[in-house]
């Protein structure tokens, strides 16, 4: 299921951000430690805006550089519908708690988006080397590999996600989040639960995982993975079933064939 038209640019500036967000991927591999770093919230915190300083300072420029006349979507935690034209949507460390506290679930991200929908996608996972890449009607890739989502056809057979999408959220959407998990674990096979939402998305691409919604329109964590989902053959929509951007409030990804069975679970909360 396409979420934007071809991208007749796509080859060659495809080849361009992949070797930007690789590079970006070595500063933040090298500031990886195998122990926690930071105590306090607030060291936390400083921890996490210096790994995006870091990968930053090697990933802006060459970006932009690559698409004259494109721009850059500063709040990687904003939502909402983007400005007309085309926009840098960037996550240089997605999973940044996750890189802070030693573990191995983070990587880079670059999406450039066009009229809020995605066309062209660079995820990289710095620890394991692999590349995942999409282009609006060129299909999604792992290292140059061909991807398709799961041909699950029944919810109950399903490993699903979902997770957080920032520190924060009010109350309302925590509460609905912890009742989508428990409607889930009703009805699907396992529930996974964890940030951030591009590497759960990357498994439903790859037919790994089966579905990932979130209750969330931070843009940055969600770009990436809808384009590389939809271009694998999955369904990309609200919760609401109508096409999703990056405009849209709310997110589920899937395989076709537990689509509607996960939207009907996701209805109830």
């Amino acid at each position: 299921m396409s979420i934007a038209m071809p991208f007749a640019a796509g080859t060659t500036l495809l080849s361009e951000v992949t070797v930007a967000v690789q590079a970006a991927g070595r500063t933040l591999r090298e500031r990886h430690t195998p122990h926690a770093r930071g105590v306090s919230l607030d060291e936390i915190v400083a921890e996490i805006h210096a790994n995006d300083d870091a990968v930053l300072e090697v990933l802006r420029e060459p970006l932009l550089r690559a698409r004259p006349g494109s721009q850059w979507a500063e709040d990687e935690l904003a939502g909402g519908a983007l400005p007309s034209g085309e926009w840098w949507v960037v996550d240089p460390a997605e999973g940044n708690i996750n890189h802070v506290h030693g573990t191995d679930d983070w990587a880079v991200t670059a999406t450039l988006v066009r009229d809020n929908r995605p066309v062209l996608t660079v995820v990289h996972l710095p620890l394991s080397g692999d590349t995942y890449t999409a282009t609006a009607g060129g299909g999604a890739h792992l290292n140059g590999r061909s991807l398709k989502v799961s041909a699950k056809t029944a919810l109950g057979a399903a490993l699903v996600g979902t997770g957080q999408a920032r520190p924060g959220e009010d109350e309302r959407t925590l509460r609905r989040i912890g009742d989508s998990v428990t409607a889930m674990l009703m009805s699907g096979l396992v529930v996974r639960v964890s940030v951030p939402a591009t590497l759960q998305l990357i498994h439903v691409a790859a037919g790994r995982a089966d579905a990932f919604w979130q209750f969330s329109d931070v843009r940055s964590g969600l770009v990436a993975g809808a384009l590389l989902v939809a271009e694998a053959g999955g369904t990309v929509t609200d919760m609401e079933g109508g096409p999703w951007n990056a405009g849209s409030r709310d997110f589920l990804a899937t395989a076709p064939g537990v689509h509607t069975a996960a939207l009907a679970v996701l209805a109830s909360v």
